[in-house]
């Protein structure tokens, strides 16, 4: 049993069986190798710590298993300290879930189709604030009057002008509602229209709260797994806030350019180390800006791989990128430096850390940004795999594209990732002898 083959994860995200075209997961749950229900249960202590470096060496070896997968992420994630006790992480829950439930109230008050188990899909207002009477808007926003969402809009117009933020989000709802319905369709779960209503709140909340990025096609794909994995919408809500403290700068855009061509440069920096030739191919080409990149990064690999391997490849990232003062960094951003003062200068214990964030704590990995993420090497580990193939059929962007789509369902999340390690030590050695 030790040494078999491994029970497949596909029947913990079953897809509806008109859609044959969906690639097979590769990832298999390996007893001895994959986290059980057993070994997690294992790692905490009575009052409710839990020794996360050992943690990590396994999540790296065989990943998670489904059914524990969404409370391990909130700790991956940051949502919660790995030294606190079952009852200080109980209250941290509490206040999140009444804080995420003032939030959709706020929202509900200005759009009352949020929260009701359904979302719309069509233009709400105008762009200068004016309702907008078209007869599939007001079937959707029909809340059971009879007055076919008309009440909705007579009060909308009743308060005056309304504030830019609102106008800005309530223009942003209909294009979350595009998104919710073409996102993970496939899946079984989604077959529930009050699952993608909730998919739809969380980002639709999201948009609200977040002042600087506010909602961007792509959110939906990294939103869609904390869904389904944790049954409560505020806690979904919380570990997808949590990720996107990691990836919301790859959003951000400036007018100029977007948050992400930060990282296409390096990605072009590291291309040329681990792979010159490739490069210049790729330079020769048109695609030395590295574009054709983009979606991978944007959405962490959603696209190149099964839904399951997906969440395989997101898991081994965070075990490897895992900083055990995250929990208290997200803390600070959000209440204050009150909590994480007592922090200031106290080392942290490089055994409780990921193993690519050990690599960057001992060769000062950093650039001025921070460290670069694992996710920039995951991709130059693809184009290290597909080396051979970009550099004799691409004789144009739209071959490389082509080539690098060809790769859904085929690649192997853990080859990837190990393969990721190898090029961040060659960079960081290549990086390092330069200043030597």
């Amino acid at each position: 049993m030790w040494g078999g083959a491994g029970e497949p994860a596909d029947s913990y995200y079953q897809v509806r069986p008109e859609c044959t075209d969906v690639p097979k997961t590769r990832f298999k749950i390996k007893p001895g190798k994959t986290l059980s229900v057993r070994k997690w249960q294992a790692v905490f202590v009575q009052e409710g710590s839990l020794h996360i470096g050992k943690t990590l060496r396994r999540i790296r070896r065989g990943g998670i298993h489904p059914s524990i997968r969404g409370e391990v992420w909130e700790f991956l994630l940051g949502c919660y300290d790995p030294m606190s006790t079952f009852e200080e992480r109980e209250q941290i829950r509490q206040r999140r879930r009444l804080q995420y439930a003032s939030w959709k109230e706020e929202c509900k008050q200005m759009f009352p189709v949020i929260g009701s188990g359904r979302f719309t899909t069509a233009p709400v207002i105008t762009e200068n604030g004016q309702p907008n009477y078209d007869p599939l808007v007001l079937q959707e926003i029909n809340l059971g009057t009879n007055s076919n969402g008309s009440v909705f809009f007579k009060e909308l117009t009743s308060r005056g002008p309304l504030d830019k933020k609102i106008i800005q989000w309530l223009l942003t709802l209909h294009q979350i509602g595009l998104d919710v319905n073409r996102t993970d369709r496939a899946l079984v779960f989604y077959e529930k229209k009050e699952n993608l209503s909730k998919l739809w709140d969380i980002l639709s909340v999201y948009a609200w709260i977040d002042n600087d990025v506010g909602y961007c096609q792509g959110m939906s794909d990294l939103c869609s797994p904390m869904i389904i994995l944790l049954e409560d919408e505020a806690d979904a809500f919380w570990c997808f806030e949590r990720l996107m403290r990691r990836l919301r700068g790859n959003f951000r855009s400036t007018g100029r350019s977007v948050g992400v061509e930060a990282q296409l440069t390096h990605l072009s920096s590291i291309t040329q180390v681990v792979d010159p030739k490739l490069h210049q191919h790729l330079d020769k080409l048109g695609g030395g800006d590295y574009l054709f990149a983009i979606r991978m990064l944007m959405v962490q690999f959603r696209r190149e791989f099964s839904f399951c391997d997906s969440l395989y490849l997101w898991e081994m990232m965070w075990a490897l990128e895992y900083d055990p003062d995250l929990f208290y960094v997200y803390e600070a951003h959000q209440c204050g430096n009150e909590k994480t003062e007592g922090l200031k200068g106290k080392p942290k214990s490089i055994k409780q850390c990921g193993k690519y964030e050990r690599q960057n704590m001992r060769n000062g990995g950093k650039s001025a940004e921070g460290p670069l993420p694992i996710s920039v090497f995951l991709v130059a580990s693809v184009l290290k795999d597909k080396s051979y193939k970009l550099m004799t059929e691409a004789r144009g962007l739209d071959d490389v594209v082509k080539i690098l789509n060809d790769t859904t369902g085929n690649l192997d999340a853990k080859k990837t990732c190990s393969g990721a390690i190898k090029i961040h030590k060659r960079y960081l050695r290549k990086v390092i002898s330069m200043f030597l």
